[in-house]
């Protein structure tokens, strides 16, 4: 109301005061003068309506923009409009903040994350999720979901609204190489809106097959000794033997309880391994000393197995007068270069050259290598030598007394050492295993 008395006032003030400059030449003039107020004023509020017009405006872009002068009542509006707009952004700003944490959070997540519309229509994704199935977070905005990732499991899924059920896929992306499998699972909220999250498994079922494998392989080893043990003694109850027979008998009964005997020994050796926190760098062995270990048992080991009637192999060692030291548990040490010399002992013939060497390098770390000349290794073998019960000849290496554990354990003996294992063979070429310590691990006694 006093704002509208005000503008009321004013428009008086104007017409009497046209109505009065009117009435000086005469009375003929008064209504003329008054119009004339009054178009004035017209004008003039206008110009104060346009003013605040524009200004509500600008404060679209600026808050902060400063209203013009304006009469009493606009001005109670203007300052009413930015106080709204003021809170508004504040809160506008917080929502913003809110959404980017939200999307920070969604984005550092190890799952994929995917926000399907009701179209099943991606809305948006994290990184993971690009990574999974080889989405671009710009590119792929907007496109159906089934346009993309065309699997069976998941358009059946989608079709029925049936979400109860995990689904696991293979990723788009996925090659022999690097295999990824993935399991996503499909979470409804909203009107018909869509939360799609995926995680990789593919570890998971890796160590599961990895576990089925191994209990596969480990009732294989037993079992055959077994088979073994219980004809013999089934044949030493049954049947009416000599002594030259009964010893015969028994030697295969001693040969297989060694043979399992070896087989527990190396699975408890690889338990521990693995269970047991990796060795520091407080304990020093000399080298030589570890050098003068693997020598001696393989020359026990070769002169076994080739018998009294075989020279046996050539086995040359260099570096027997290494003066340096190794930083890591000796008997860990001495069990890998053990195993390694001893492979090269069973599948080498009585007569090959076994060469084994310790070399320092340039740039202070050290090199274990051990070269055959035995038959060989075939290419599609190599990468999977250090799997446990993996033999390139199964026949040949139960023959040799092998159990199929060997290189398991001296992969964890040198990962638990920051040691690396390189394998070079050809067939009909023998075969070199090179292992490469660090520098931070060797040092000059």
């Amino acid at each position: 109301m006093p704002s509208l008395f005000s503008r009321i006032t004013s428009l008086l003030l104007l017409m009497a005061a046209g109505a009065a400059f009117g009435a000086l030449p005469g009375y003929a003039g008064i209504g003329l003068g008054a119009a004339t107020g009054a178009l004035a004023w017209l004008v003039w509020d206008n110009w104060r309506a346009q003013s605040f017009a524009d200004w509500l405006h600008r404060i679209r872009e600026d808050p902060d923009t400063p209203p013009p002068r304006l009469d009493s009542q606009r001005q109670e509006f203007s300052e009413r409009i930015q106080r709204l707009l003021r809170k508004q952004g504040r809160e506008t700003k917080e929502l913003e903040n809110r959404l980017n944490n939200l999307q920070s959070a969604l984005q550092a997540s190890p799952n994929g994350v995917i926000i399907l519309d009701e179209q099943e229509c991606i809305e948006w994704c994290n990184r993971m999720a690009c990574e999974h199935f080889g989405l671009d977070s710009r590119r792929d905005i907007s496109q159906r979901i089934t346009h993309l990732l065309r699997v069976p499991s998941l358009v059946k899924s989608l079709a029925a609204r049936d979400f109860s059920e995990a689904i696991t896929l293979e990723s788009p992306i996925s090659t022999a190489s690097r295999p990824l499998r993935l399991e996503v699972r499909l979470l409804p909220y909203g009107q018909g809106r869509l939360l799609m999250l995926s995680q990789d498994v593919t570890a998971i079922e890796q160590a599961e097959a990895m576990r089925r494998d191994f209990v596969a392989n480990v009732s294989h080893e037993i079992r055959t000794p077994l088979t073994v043990l219980a004809g013999v003694v089934e044949t030493l109850q049954t049947l009416p033997l000599g002594d030259e027979e009964r010893a015969n008998m028994l030697h295969r009964m001693a040969q297989q309880a060694g043979r399992m005997k070896n087989l527990v020994a190396d699975l408890l050796t690889l338990s521990r391994l693995e269970d047991s926190a990796p060795p520091g760098m407080n304990e020093w062995t000399p080298v030589c000393t570890l050098l003068e270990r693997v020598n001696t048992d393989a020359l026990a080991l070769s002169a076994h197995l080739a018998g009294k009637d075989s020279p046996g192999h050539c086995i040359i060692f260099e570096g027997m007068d290494a003066s340096g030291e190794i930083a890591g548990l000796a008997s860990e040490l001495q069990s890998a270069f053990f195993n390694l010399v001893n492979n090269a002992i069973r599948y080498t013939p009585p007569d090959g050259t076994i060469a084994v060497s310790w070399r320092r390098q340039s740039n202070g770390s050290a090199r274990f290598s051990v070269q055959d000349s035995g038959p060989g290794i075939a290419p599609e073998h190599i990468p999977r030598l250090t799997e446990r019960f993996y033999r390139v000849d199964s026949d040949r290496s139960r023959a040799s007394g092998g159990t199929g554990l060997g290189l398991s354990i001296v992969k964890h003996v040198l990962q638990r050492h920051n040691a690396t294992l390189s394998i070079e063979s050809s067939p009909s070429r023998g075969s070199c295993f090179t292992v490469t310590f660090p520098s931070e691990r060797i040092r000059m006694s």
